[in-house]
This record gives structure tokens, sequence and C-alpha cells, in this order.
């Protein structure tokens, strides 16, 4: 298969690359490296590798997706902080324009199916309490999500009838480290926090969210790339698992188990940010696609405080490790 990743450089699309390369896939990856390109140096030489650096919210080069057989769609602004900053047009213009671009060039050249990469975000505050599932009513909280539902929405618009297969994944909040780690997400910042500054200060106490592995997104993304065309096509899949569904009081729990010495203080949200508070049911995907994660929260913990600790991961206040600005997922 010739699977071409946006945002290949990224938290998730760096790794995706390197497992789809394992596995004997072509991989084309485009990506503008506005945060660097040294997540994809291991895979440079890799006769099946090759890489593009283009805008996908620019004019493409009409000949990008010839011979592909897939697209992954990872580039965007991710994130409630990054959308604000930015501002509405430009966010629109990069969650919702460049999937529109990207779609329109899959589909003009024959590509077979088009994965697009969601978020939970969408879901916002349950109204009843609640497991939200696919079907459940989209409340969102932020401009984020609200880019994330437009880009859905036109996908699956062109789903009856267009070659290409749109396939939607909703990802939970996801933690564990990549070539190219983030740790502006709230696991992988909890750790961060207790390991480097020895205190952890937390907004919104008791809230739920819900948490998958780096590695697990890419094997969901994996099995849609290669599940039959009937559980494709304009599909919508929340991936994660029950198991991930914690408040911050467990997480912050799991973080004490494992992090030693430093100080825990709480204060009340002064802004109105992204007010998720929800737990997610995950029954569709694994009934539907066999997805089982194989990372817990808790390893997750384990595997960030060490590679901090262990010194692999320097100067996390880099942009290469937040989303301070335009990114990829």
């Amino acid at each position: 298969m010739k699977v071409l990743v946006t945002g290949g450089a990224g938290y998730i699309g760096s790794l995706l690359t390197g497992v789809l390369l394992e596995r004997g896939d072509h991989v084309l990856v485009v990506d503008d490296l506005r945060f660097g390109g040294e997540s994809l140096l291991g895979y440079w030489h890799h006769p099946r590798f090759r890489f593009i650096r283009a805008d996908v919210t620019a004019a493409l080069d009409p000949g990008l997706c010839a011979g592909v057989d897939a697209v992954v769609h990872l580039a965007a602004v991710v994130g409630y902080p990054a959308c604000q900053a930015l501002g509405r047009e430009r966010a629109w213009q990069q969650n919702v324009g460049a999937v529109q671009t990207m779609f329109a060039a899959a589909e003009a050249a024959g590509v077979g199916r088009f994965v697009f990469a969601s978020t939970y975000s969408n879901y916002g505050l349950a109204k009843d309490g609640e497991p939200v599932s696919e079907t459940s009513e989209l409340f969102p909280q932020s401009l984020y999500a609200e880019t994330k539902i437009a880009a859905e929405q036109y996908l699956l618009q062109q789903a009856p009838l267009s070659k290409c297969m749109p396939l939607i994944f909703r990802f939970a909040t996801i933690f564990g480290i990549s070539p190219r780690t983030r740790f502006d997400l709230i696991l992988n910042q909890f750790v961060l926090e207790a390991v480097t500054k020895k205190e952890l200060v937390v907004y919104e106490r008791g809230y739920s969210r819900s948490f998958v592995h780096v590695r697990d997104v890419v094997a969901g993304i994996c099995l849609g790339l290669d599940a039959p065309a009937e559980k494709v096509r304009g599909e919508v899949y929340n991936l994660g698992a029950e198991s991930g569904n914690c408040t911050k009081d467990e997480l912050i729990a799991l973080v004490q188990k494992h992090v030693a010495g430093w100080k825990l203080q709480y204060k009340e949200m002064s802004f109105a940010g992204d007010m998720r508070d929800i737990t997610v049911s995950f029954a569709k995907v694994r009934q539907a696609l066999g997805f089982e994660p194989q990372f817990s929260v808790e390893q997750g913990v384990v595997e960030v405080r060490d590679a901090i600790q262990q010194g692999l991961i320097k100067n996390t206040i880099s942009p290469r490790y937040q989303n301070a600005d335009f990114t990829t997922q």
C-alpha cells in the first residue's frame, strides 16, 4: 500500500510513518516542518520513504496523490489554545479548508480511502452524564472542536457518492512517547511538571477525560487502512477504550504513585477553556474493527517519567514539544 500522511512529522504522524514502513508500506509524508523535521530523520534513507515539504492549506501539486492508495490526514491546528491564538479565520482555514483541499485532491487522483483525525472534544459536556457514543449529540466547547465538526460534516457529505471513502476517528486524549512527543497534553504535562518542577498545578479538579496511548492510536489507524470498505465509508469511530476513562484525580494518583517528591496545588479556572467533562464509549470500534489498546494510563505515566529522568528528552519548553502555534497532531 502507498500511504500519504499529512502532518507526518508530528506527534502521531512520525510514529505512524515508522509503523507503516515496518509493515511493508510505501509512505509519502507531507509536512511544512513548522517545528522541524528531526522526527523523520530515522526514515530518511529508507527505500520506501519519501518526503515533500508543503503547506496543505495552499495550492497542491496536481500529481501529489498520484498512485496513492490511502491518505491519513493528521495536519491541523491542534487544541483549544492553539486555535484561539491563531484566531477563527486561520484556524478554520487550517482545520477545515485543508481537509477540503486534500480530499478533493485524493478524489481526483482515485485514492481509495481518506482517514481523518478528529477528536472526542467534539462531544464537549455530556448533558445526561452517560458515556458518549458516536451517535451522541455534539456539544463543542472550543473553536478547535467547532472546526473538527465542520470538517467531519464535509467528509460525511462526500461519503455517499465519492470514489474515495472517508473514515473518521475521534481520538481520546493522547499520551506517551513518539519521535516528536508533545508535552501540552495532560498526562505528559502532569508527569513532566512533577519530575522537573517538583510541583503540579491542577485546574478543573475531578473532571473526567479519556486517554489513549499514541502507539494504540497508530494501531487503530492501521486497522482503518486495512478494514473492509463497508466498515470505512462514512463511518465515525471513537478511538480509545473504556479503561482509559478516568478523572484528573485518578490521573494525579498515578503520578503520585510513580513520581516522588513533588507538591500538588489546586486552582480555579480563571478563563473559559475547553471545559470537557465526559466519559466515552468505545464499543463500536472494538466490535467493528477489533480494536483493543495495549498500553494503560499507568504504563504511560511510567514511560514518560523514564524518558525524562533518563535524559532522552530535554528542553521540553521548546516549540518542538508544544502546540503554541500551528503544528501537526
